[in-house]
């Protein structure tokens, strides 16, 4: 759609992982379908994702920093490099003020979100998980609306969220439903995802969970295992030594396409991972990250679970011989596999995306 001057602007502003960034994607390929001007705010990290959003999506890269990496004296330097981060946001905006700002979490988008709190825009933060990510918890009782990606989400007293689900990107969006072929006697796929990074803890027990399967199981399998890349080389060699046919990589740009061929998924439960599994619908492993921030892995898979769509297993009970288990008794039950992939669909939220858009255009129309 043609966009002019007189279009509605809005600035999507988010952290480096793809948590972030892969909602705040899904809301710009919907914004841009409906005439609206789109910029991203990030920092280098997010830049790496940004090749696949749109490229009428205009991208500035910003300073920001973390508390959580570097030595003493970097750390010491975080607040003068976030405020000259959101000084220079500041001026950006004079000079071209967005109708909206919508902020995902991570700490670079405090310069965007900062920056239109000086200003008096419109914001809107999305949070994705059951729990509010530290950037996103100092703003929402500062912004107009806190959106919801997962519900119920934990928000500070006095603060009211609006249940609007986690979006997904248009390539996952495109396989909705998309026909599950229950495991059987013929070829099986296994998808495992640890999130944009992979996991180590995956890598460190999926491999050898597999290798306890039956021998006719074993055989059947094809997996496609995301990796660490310190990682990658000794899985391969795993899988290789225990004859599994695997796909090892560090990062699959086609995991639609992979979610879509598979008979189960091992994965974290980070919010992005989670939306897709539902929306396409099938059957999940799910191990949440136990050092996430008030454990909101654990929240973002309740849905799941509760549906019976997923099995949960905490880190701490997970083991070869457990996973093993787990994994035989879904491969081994086709009605039970279907039933499950059912249970997922169920809870998908294709429509986040469009219901997100909806509460940014209101508020640019309406301030409310």
């Amino acid at each position: 759609m043609m966009r002019d001057s007189k279009s509605p602007r809005v600035v999507l502003a988010a952290g480096g992982t793809g948590g972030h960034m892969f909602p705040a994607q899904a809301l710009a390929e919907v914004l841009l379908e409906r005439g609206w001007c789109v910029r991203l705010s990030t920092d280098a990290r997010g830049a790496r994702y940004t090749t696949a959003f749109p490229r009428s999506v205009d991208i500035d890269q910003v300073t920001s920093a973390t508390f959580s990496r570097g030595g003493l004296m970097a750390r010491g330097l975080v607040p003068f490099r976030v405020l000259a981060g959101v000084m220079d946001m500041v001026r950006r905006f004079r000079r071209d003020p967005p109708s909206v700002v919508v902020g995902f979490g991570g700490y670079p988008s405090i310069p965007a979100l900062g920056a239109a709190k000086i200003l008096r825009l419109p914001t809107i933060i999305h949070e994705q998980n059951g729990v509010l990510g530290r950037v996103n918890a100092l703003f929402a009782k500062r912004v107009d609306h806190v959106a919801c990606g997962t519900w119920p989400t934990e928000l500070p007293n006095g603060v009211v969220g609006v249940a609007v689900g986690n979006p997904v990107r248009s390539n996952v969006l495109a396989r909705t439903g998309a026909v599950y072929t229950p495991p059987g006697d013929g070829p099986m796929s296994l998808l495992v995802i640890g999130g944009s990074q992979g996991a180590r803890i995956l890598s460190d027990v999926v491999p050898s969970a597999l290798a306890r399967l039956p021998d006719l199981m074993r055989a059947q399998l094809n997996v496609a295992h995301q990796a660490r890349k310190e990682d990658a080389a000794r899985v391969c060699s795993f899988y290789d030594d225990h004859h599994i046919r695997a796909d090892v990589q560090p990062f699959f740009e086609d995991i639609p396409d992979r979610m879509v061929r598979a008979q189960l998924v091992i994965s974290r439960s980070g919010a992005s991972s989670v939306a897709d599994i539902a929306v396409i619908g099938r059957p999940a492993i799910l191990v949440p990250f136990a050092a996430a921030t008030g454990d909101h892995q654990s929240a973002n898979a309740g849905a799941l679970v509760k549906a019976k769509a997923a099995i949960r297993i905490s880190e701490a009970n997970f083991t070869a011989d457990t996973l093993a288990d787990t994994i035989g008794s879904i491969l081994q039950n086709p009605e039970g596999a279907q039933t499950m992939a059912a249970a997922a669909l169920s809870v998908g939220r294709p429509q986040a995306a469009q219901d997100l858009a909806d509460l940014v255009e209101t508020l640019s129309q309406t301030g409310a």
